[in-house]
């Protein structure tokens, strides 16, 4: 069974940093690529970021690119989120969601996703 649990949300102030985690199993990581969407209140779920574990390769959204940081731990299947530099626009649950591709581009938020987590909040005060 394939299952991906996000980790690290929380309440921070502008101008800080969080970083989440998305531990996953039951599939070869290295086969997959692995997202981080995000939904405001009111608002659509948005892509932000995207990793394959398997080439290493990364995309960002004009959102975030700059200020967040995905990568993939092989060993511990696991993908993280470093998010410096948060606004209150940032504020938000976040998930994480996998996706059999080896490559990652900003085709991928538009893939149906193969699972996804449960979501963890991030909320950013001003």
């Amino acid at each position: 069974e394939v299952q991906l649990v996000e980790s690290g949300g929380g309440l921070v102030q502008a101008g800080g940093s969080l970083r989440l985690s998305c531990a996953t199993a039951g599939f070869l990581f290295g086969d997959y690529s692995i997202g981080w969407f995000r939904q405001a209140p009111g608002k659509e779920r948005e892509g932000i970021s995207c990793v394959a574990p398997g080439t290493n390769s990364t995309y960002y959204t004009d959102s975030v690119k700059g200020r967040f940081t995905i990568s993939s731990d092989n060993a511990k299947n696991t993908v993280y989120l470093q998010m410096n530099d948060l606004k209150p626009d940032d504020t938000a649950v976040y998930y994480c969601a996998a996706e059999l591709s080896v490559y990652c581009s900003g085709s991928f938020f538009f893939l149906s996703m193969d699972a996804w987590g449960q979501g963890t909040l991030v909320t950013v005060s001003s």
